[in-house]
């Protein structure tokens, strides 16, 4: 158990850091973030915070979790808390306005760090984060690769927020394409008692 603790949380903070790098380079949103802005763009002029966006579509993501039979644990609260405030370290700590080289080696830096970020606090057994959980659950249910899941979940979330407003750029649609790859890679090796699911 302790191990696990341990994995789960620096895989969290190790994601948290990873959006901070990939908010940075400023190369386009990930795709939820590209739905999160896409829906509060819809729902500003009501008096809706971002942040309030952000936690409602959690939400309701964890309620596609019931027919797929998902439970919440530990490291699915401790997605909620850890997550932001090391992002929101990660942004006062990286400057803004770099140079185009260093934003693109931000931006890789960023997609291969949230890909071991995701392999580890996931396979910690622990509990998966609300977007993660869909993914796992879909895993489980339909014997598919976590990669080609993965791929199909962020492409979905991306064209959904592209229609409704959010903005999408470059390194959205590289982030769409690779994190899927990246997990399907990333999870087997830190998986602790590995699920066949997951390979």
């Amino acid at each position: 158990m302790t191990r696990r603790l341990i994995q789960l949380f620096v895989g969290l903070a190790l994601y948290g850091l990873s959006i901070a790098l990939i908010v940075r380079a400023d190369l386009g949103l990930d795709p939820w973030d590209v739905l999160n802005q896409g829906v509060f763009e819809h729902y500003q002029p009501a008096g809706i915070s971002f942040g309030l966006v952000v936690n409602l579509i959690g939400m309701a993501v964890l309620l596609l979790w019931i027919p797929l039979r998902q439970r919440p644990g530990v490291g699915t609260v401790a997605n909620v808390l850890v997550i932001g405030t090391v992002a929101n370290h990660g942004l006062a700590w990286i400057p803004s306005d770099l140079d185009l080289p260093l934003r693109i080696g931000l931006f890789g830096a960023g997609v291969v760090l949230n890909g071991v970020a995701s392999g580890a606090y996931i396979g910690a057994g622990l509990g998966p984060g609300p977007r993660d959980g869909l993914m796992t659950g879909i895993v489980a249910r339909t014997g598919r690769s976590v990669k080609w899941v993965r791929t199909a979940i962020e492409l979905a979330v991306v064209a959904v927020g592209g229609m409704l407003g959010g903005s999408i750029g470059v390194g959205t649609v590289i982030y769409a394409v690779t994190i899927g790859p990246l997990v399907h890679l990333f999870l087997p090796i830190f998986t602790i008692q590995a699920d066949r699911a997951y390979r």
